[in-house]
């Protein structure tokens, strides 16, 4: 690819081709998609053209037909400068600094390491649990950060497991749900009085009608628990607060949560001098000082390559081509890895570039399982097939499980803005003339090829058909 201020682009339409094999759902003629070859293309048009759902292999540039093909493609963007690693993505890379750093190669690591759904669990209360005491409204106060920090040592000074903490939080729980059933409705007769346990028959549980056990490390815990709400309360009675006040407390006495690594810290972290190994990734000198184009990312172990990611460095976003990567060193997770590292290649680009903000992972198949790890990468944005607007992924999911075929745009009424308005301005090169397509059009002999130029015209927009040059003979 060229720069902008280069030649134009000429490209070589070959319109609808027949179905071929898929190699995602392995149907033999399933496959269904524009193509051009591209003779020459300058940077912002390839820019333009992913934009309108295109990717290129080599110089051959396709369009998946999306209504049509049996794995629909949508042209996915992670936006780089607000991405956050994921726990799955901290662990190849901390996978990596730990074989670097120490030459360790962990349990399993000849396994690829699989990525994590991007569904979260429901994150559980760090704060230690109530039982069936019951403390007045004023007690009920956010604990300050050593306050908490030191009921956690507590904690970890009983030597209680996880598991039997999770226990006693449930055990908790349904003891002030009993407790809630049982408080006295006002104005009515209370339903305590009137539920009578009955003994249990033998081996069939605890007797209700008797007090719970309890273990005395429970009871030396909301001891303690206890002090420190009941000392919290008496300073706070020794004064006078205004509302504003009280809130400007309860904000400064909530804990701070440490911040998380950036993708930085993990990707370029010094080693010790006396690392087993050397890994040196050539990123292209200088980012776009050096032009832009396509580039090849060398990565290097102890002298030897092992991986080479192709790239694009466009003038909105680094898009990721292909990787290929010595099989030995699968268990390093390359593809993962590989990624981080160009999210990271693409902030570093950004700070003499400012338009370039954006990481392209090429196509996601929400239809095929294996192809979804792209949507891992947040936050991220797929491209509308119709409209040629990008969407929130997290939008997007629910209408690919219920059709692998969605307009993704929210929008009913919105239409694409960049389609042909004026077929005749569209740019052919004829016989080494270059020309409006109304001038071809009544200079051309032979029949009418108005019906592929208006297709070709639909799929890149009218942008790109002002400006890339299409051959015709």
């Amino acid at each position: 690819m060229a720069a902008g201020g280069a030649s134009p682009s000429v490209v070589e339409f070959f319109g609808g081709e027949d179905g071929y094999r898929c190699g995602y759902c392995r149907s033999d003629t399933g496959n269904v998609s524009h193509g051009m070859w591209a003779h020459s293309m300058t940077v912002q048009d390839y820019q333009d053209l992913i934009d309108r759902g295109w990717r290129r292999s080599g110089k051959y540039v396709y369009k998946p037909i999306m209504n049509q093909t049996c794995c629909p493609q949508y042209t996915i963007r992670c936006q780089a400068l607000q991405f956050q690693a994921s726990k799955s993505h901290k662990k190849v890379l901390k996978k990596m600094l730990k074989f670097i750093s120490k030459g360790d190669v962990s349990k399993g690591a000849n396994e690829e390491e699989p990525m994590e759904s991007h569904v979260e669990g429901a994150v559980a209360c760090d704060f230690a649990y109530r039982s069936e005491f019951h403390v007045s409204q004023s007690e009920v106060t956010p604990l300050s950060a050593d306050h908490i920090e030191r009921v956690e040592n507590e904690d970890k000074d009983t030597g209680e497991t996880k598991e039997e903490v999770n226990e006693q939080k449930e055990e908790s729980r349904s003891l002030q749900i009993s407790a809630d059933k049982d408080t006295p409705v006002p104005g009515g007769p209370s339903r305590s009085a009137t539920i009578v346990h009955a003994p249990p028959k033998p081996g069939k549980g605890a007797d209700l009608s008797k007090p719970p056990c309890r273990k005395a490390k429970d009871i030396r815990k909301e001891r303690k628990l206890q002090k420190l709400l009941q000392n919290q309360a008496h300073t706070l009675e020794g004064s006078q607060h205004q509302a504003g006040d009280q809130k400007v407390l309860s904000q400064n006495s909530k804990p701070k949560s440490n911040q998380p690594k950036a993708l930085e810290d993990f990707v370029f972290a010094s080693l010790p001098d006396d690392a087993p190994h050397k890994l040196e990734a050539e990123d292209v000198p200088n980012g776009p000082d050096c032009g832009y184009g396509s580039f090849h990312q060398q990565y290097w172990l102890d002298g030897k390559i092992i991986a080479v990611g192709v790239i694009d460095i466009l003038p909105y976003c680094v898009s990721s081509v292909y990787l290929y990567y010595d099989p030995d060193y699968s268990f390093l997770s390359l593809g993962v890895y590989s990624a981080l590292r160009e999210i990271a290649f693409t902030r570093q680009l950004h700070e003499k570039a400012p338009d370039l903000c954006f990481y392209y992972m090429g196509f996601y198949i929400h239809s095929c399982p294996k192809m979804r790890y792209k949507g891992q990468y947040r936050p991220s944005d797929l491209l509308c097939p119709e409209t040629y607007v990008w969407t929130p992924i997290e939008r997007c999911l629910p209408l690919l499980e219920h059709s692998k075929y969605c307009r993704l745009n929210p929008d009913t009424e919105a239409v694409d803005e960049g389609r042909v308005k004026e077929l005749g301005r569209l740019r052919v090169l004829h016989k080494r003339t270059v020309m409006p397509y109304s001038v071809y059009k009544r200079r051309r002999n032979g029949p009418s090829d108005e019906a592929s130029v208006q297709l070709y015209a639909s799929l890149v927009g009218q942008i790109c058909a002002e400006r890339m040059l299409l051959f015709r003979s």
